[in-house]
């Protein structure tokens, strides 16, 4: 297939890479200069979003928050202007899911479809073409589609219709925020109580307990490895878009709100770019005790 691909970060850059390596014809742009390892296999890169939209058939976006699509999609230069009746148009992007139903609807009314197809599994899940990939929008640009989403996941679900992938995009990022903040909890209770909490770890990967989470984020709060991964701030983004989607809906999160406290304290302390899994700091400030001293 002829496949626009804009966003070139640590997840689209791996992702756009694997779309080469199956023999697609990549057409790219990134607001930043296009990696060179893409254009060394074959990527044509573009002047702009509009120029990727008018050589390719789908066309996606991989950015980090929702003005960066809209910008991405209608701003200057950008994908709507490129666009003819027929195409495809992707977001892969994490954003809000109010918006994404705006969008699809100008994209639709340019004659074209729309799936909003965020994904799960940060850099190492994009490098390992393994990336878990919630789409909404219509049957039939899904099944065109999914051949190149097969290229860059394991586990793709078509969930509803559009804006329903993003709701569940955001549904993952709670999960996973709570999800940290109790293997913090428990790791840094096991440690300040005298146990030695990579242990601790090891014999709780046997349990119930049992979660990527503690296999992949425990390990890093044992060893201190907090480099991303996932930026924390990237995290902040997706649980301001739970929590106001929330408010519309008249639902109450307050377990979200606490892990979205902790981050901000983080942020504080200058770990905005720190790997999410470094939620366990904020812990280990008010508990003036460490998992496990830093290296």
């Amino acid at each position: 297939m002829n496949v626009g691909f804009i966003g070139l970060g640590i997840m689209g850059g791996p992702m756009a890479g694997h779309l080469i390596d199956a023999g697609h014809t990549l057409f790219v742009y990134d607001v930043v200069k296009v990696p060179e390892a893409l254009t060394a296999k074959g990527a044509t890169a573009c002047a702009s979003s509009a120029e990727v939209a008018k050589h390719a058939d789908i066309i996606i976006t991989m950015v980090p928050d929702t003005p960066h699509v809209e910008e991405a999609l209608f701003g200057m230069g950008g994908v709507a202007e490129g666009l003819s009746a027929g195409k495809i148009v992707v977001d892969m992007s994490s954003i809000s899911p109010v918006a994404t139903k705006g969008f699809a609807q100008k994209i639709n009314a340019l004659g074209c479809d729309y799936l909003d197809a965020p994904v799960s599994g940060g850099e190492v899940g994009a490098k390992a073409a393994s990336l878990t990939i919630m789409v909404g929008g219509p049957d039939g640009a899904f099944d065109t589609v999914k051949p190149l989403f097969e290229k860059m996941g394991k586990n793709i679900t078509l969930v509803g219709g559009n804006g329903d992938g993003q709701t569940t995009k955001v549904a993952n990022q709670i999960i996973v925020a709570l999800t940290i903040e109790a293997v913090g909890e428990a790791l840094l209770f096991a440690s300040k109580a005298g146990a030695n909490p990579a242990k601790v770890r090891e014999a709780l990967m046997g349990g119930f307990a049992s979660s990527k989470i503690l296999e992949i984020h425990g390990d890093r709060m044992v060893k201190r490895t907090f480099d991303p991964g996932f930026r924390i701030e990237l995290h902040q983004k997706d649980l301001n878009l739970a929590l106001q989607s929330a408010k519309a809906l008249g639902v109450s999160l307050p377990n979200t709100a606490t892990c979205q406290e902790l981050f901000n304290a983080c942020a504080a302390h200058g770990g905005s770019k720190w790997d999410h899994s470094a939620m366990v700091k904020a812990l280990e400030l008010m508990a003036n005790h460490k998992v496990a001293p830093d290296a």
